[in-house]
């Protein structure tokens, strides 16, 4: 049963929403300064961070009416920045991909998104900026709760601050210790790859970030520099036990190769064992290619070493 709701509640959701559209700048007639609307910078993002998809799908999953959707694709399409491809699963099937023009148009206005936040954020300290992501995420959770979906998605990511290479040591240690019954010298290599990280760590071309559940600690990823040109390096991925069945590991991807785009990179390379089933899958969906395989006797374990590589 509906639960009676006071007007003057109703009138202080409103006012809120008032108030943080004016904030974040939705009003303006092109967001980000563009010619783009709000929902057209959503569907982009959409085909951007998550690859090709049919269009009933992403039309779903944004609760999009079916015109609507139309004329925005029918815009982009006609503009060089959608088009359609057939599945690689049923030939009969096309998705909506995002092109060379597309990401070209698209990065641009992301990065200007991101750096517009990061203002905002930047006005408050450390702790508000946490009370304040908090209670993003009580809002979130509690409107998805009561459509009666599973929240999708409960955690936060950052950059990665005093603390969290030790931290990302100790978890790879305990996880394959305990998963994988791997021994100590995994986490001693983990704890090399951070100090490495950190000793040389360049912030123009390399960055790890932090997924955070109700202020702790999930989840990890790092972009490292690999020596080649052109060839960035996924390092460091964990998604931790409480964070798992939510797509972390693959949001945690797509925000490395999202900023790999944006520094230049155009291929990138990764290291991993026949061990790492759910790892592989990741790396498989976003369409990574496995390009050498040595098999070796390593923490342990016998196992085989997987070199696996992504042109961007």
């Amino acid at each position: 049963m509906p639960v009676p709701v006071a007007d003057d509640r109703v009138a202080a959701v409103r006012s809120f929403n008032r108030f943080f559209t004016r904030q974040i700048g939705v009003l303006r007639e092109g967001l980000l300064h563009s010619e783009y609307t709000l929902t057209e910078m959503r569907v982009l993002y959409e085909l951007a961070h998550h690859g090709d998809q049919p269009a009933a799908v992403l039309g779903r999953d944004l609760g999009l009416d079916r015109g609507y959707l139309s004329r925005i694709l029918a815009k982009f399409e006609s503009a060089g920045l959608v088009s359609r491809v057939p599945s690689a699963t049923d030939g009969r099937t096309k998705l909506l991909h995002m092109t060379a023009r597309g990401r070209a148009v698209y990065e641009p206005l992301d990065r200007r998104s991101r750096e517009e936040v990061g203002d905002l954020l930047a006005r408050f300290g450390e702790s508000d900026q946490l009370r304040m992501l908090d209670a993003m995420q009580t809002i979130q959770q509690l409107l998805d709760e009561s459509s009666g979906l599973k929240y999708a998605q409960p955690f936060v990511l950052r950059p990665h601050r005093a603390g969290d290479m030790a931290w990302i040591t100790r978890r790879h240690g305990a996880l394959y210790t305990s998963e994988q019954g791997w021994d100590d010298s995994f986490e001693t290599l983990v704890g090399e790859i951070c100090a490495d990280f950190e000793r040389h760590f360049d912030p123009a071309l390399e960055q790890c970030w932090i997924a955070e559940m109700a202020g702790q600690p999930v989840g990890s990823i790092a972009l490292a520099r690999s020596g080649e040109e052109g060839v960035g390096k996924l390092r460091l991925l964990l998604v931790d036990a409480p964070a798992r069945g939510y797509g972390l590991g693959s949001r945690l991807v797509d925000e490395c190769h999202r900023f790999a785009r944006a520094a230049g990179y155009r291929k990138m390379r990764l290291w991993t064992t026949d061990q790492q089933k759910e790892a592989r899958q990741i790396y498989l969906g976003k369409g990574y290619v496995l390009v050498a395989e040595e098999p070796v006797f390593a923490f342990g374990q016998q196992m085989v070493n997987e070199t696996w590589e992504l042109d961007l």
